[in-house]
């Protein structure tokens, strides 16, 4: 009778002992996984810039450089016309495109916005505006976004089909590179915006 009262005390203890440290492994298991997650520096990924106007570029760039001054880690993929943005002597003169843009300040009709100067007029608008403010310019927030460890990639494919080599792009940036690794980059990311 003894025996079967300790096989039954020993394996009431076992499963005890068991349970108590299954809960204590998942527990180190939970706190280990959530310090490894806040340790890690949050990640913006902006998807495809894939237009070259003053307004894609402001947009990428603002998010972009305030994201790296909040400590996160930052990648930017910069596709077909959205190029022009990252190509030598381009920052200066990209043009805000008021055709379509049903934000613009001053409501326009679609039929003024073809009108030939109002593509400059728009643009030149914008930079007083801008200059009038104090807000960096395009130059300036490309060279912040750069010194802060910003990766603006030049989009591989869209490169080869404008026949852009790096050299023709401004200094300092990542090596181009293809959708799928931008994908890889953007499926870890904490937070993702297409532009």
């Amino acid at each position: 009778m003894s025996t079967i009262l300790d096989k039954s005390l020993n394996d009431l203890i076992e499963a005890k002992v068991k349970e108590i440290l299954d809960q204590r492994v998942e527990a180190l298991v939970a706190e280990k996984l959530k310090k490894e997650k806040d340790s890690r520096r949050k990640r913006l990924a902006i998807a495809v810039v894939s237009k070259g106007t003053f307004e894609a570029a402001y947009a990428a760039l603002i998010l972009a450089t305030t994201a790296a001054a909040m400590d996160m880690e930052v990648g930017v993929y910069f596709s077909f016309f959205g190029l022009n943005i990252l190509k030598k002597g381009n920052q200066d003169s990209l043009k805000v495109v008021p055709l379509g843009n049903p934000a613009m300040p001053v409501a326009m009709p679609n039929i003024v916005s073809v009108l030939p100067g109002m593509t400059a007029f728009a643009t030149l608008m914008m930079k007083r505006e801008i200059k009038k403010k104090k807000i960096a310019t395009v130059p300036e927030l490309m060279q912040i976004a750069l010194e802060t460890g910003v990766k603006l990639w030049p989009c591989q494919m869209a490169m080869d089909m404008f026949n852009l080599k790096k050299e023709d792009l401004i200094d300092g940036l990542p090596d181009p590179v293809g959708a799928a690794t931008f994908l890889e980059y953007a499926g870890e990311a904490d937070i993702t915006l297409f532009i």
